[in-house]
């Protein structure tokens, strides 16, 4: 993939895993069945040359850890592919433990955007996740820039959207911290915000799919989603407007 190309982020984050976790593999297949001919097939070395990997699934089961999976792609440069399983030593919630994400990126074209709702289902449903979001790259800074740590001057983010508390202080685990274009909520994490309510939701609901565990995928925007677009960015202050739970604004 060229500097210049853009690409979709998609981040999970679930449980952390416990001794010989099945979810890693899960996660891999699940994410090969949503892009069609799409085979995680290689890995890098420290000085980042291609590995192929002949076993892939025993390469990863025989690589596990309690933190996460080691890093998989494509050998496709031009439609570059990768996944990675992470601990991340910080809890969903205030006082909770540690949790696994799972990262990966695909390029941002009509292939990508097509599949981006049955990756980010496949790779959520497989990592049993709590919530999780597909975004075109670069959106990351932004929420970055949401979030009020202490100390903080008094400041409006970036585009007027709403600050957002620190993922650490969140009263629930269950609660996602941030928005994104498209948007994985499990079922606690959708009874969590109140998610579906048809009379409140009547904008979201034909744009969201629920999944075969009871969670939802939901779609803020037909288009990924470009903060530089007006019509865009309206429809993610509505989203936060609608849930104020979202990013620790109110209590559940």
């Amino acid at each position: 993939m060229t500097s210049a190309q853009k690409f979709l982020t998609i981040i999970v984050h679930a449980p952390a895993l416990m001794a010989h976790d099945a979810r890693p593999i899960a996660v891999v297949h699940a994410m090969e069945r949503a892009l069609p001919g799409l085979f995680l097939g290689w890995t890098t070395s420290e000085k980042e040359e291609l590995i192929e990997l002949p076993l892939r699934d025993e390469w990863v089961a025989a690589n596990l850890t309690n933190e996460g999976f080691p890093f998989l792609c494509n050998d496709d440069d031009d439609h570059l592919v990768t996944i990675a399983g992470l601990e991340n030593p910080n809890g969903l919630a205030a006082g909770s433990p540690p949790h696994f994400e799972v990262h990966a990126d695909m390029p941002l074209d009509a292939v990508g955007i097509a599949a981006a709702a049955d990756v980010l289902e496949g790779v959520a449903e497989g990592a049993r996740a709590v919530w999780g979001h597909a975004t075109p790259s670069g959106y990351g800074g932004i929420v970055a820039q949401q979030f009020r740590h202490p100390g903080d001057e008094p400041r409006i983010p970036p585009h007027g959207l709403p600050s957002l508390n620190l993922p650490w202080n969140s009263s629930t685990p269950e609660i996602p911290h941030f928005l994104g274009w498209l948007n994985y909520w499990s079922a606690a994490a959708a009874r969590a915000i109140g998610f579906p309510d048809p009379a409140r939701d009547a904008e979201l609901l034909p744009r969201s799919r629920r999944t075969a565990t009871g969670g939802w995928v939901v779609r803020l925007t037909d288009a990924p989603l470009d903060l530089d677009n007006p019509a865009h960015l309206d429809a993610l202050k509505r989203a936060y407007e609608r849930f104020p739970e979202i990013g620790g604004r109110s209590i559940p």
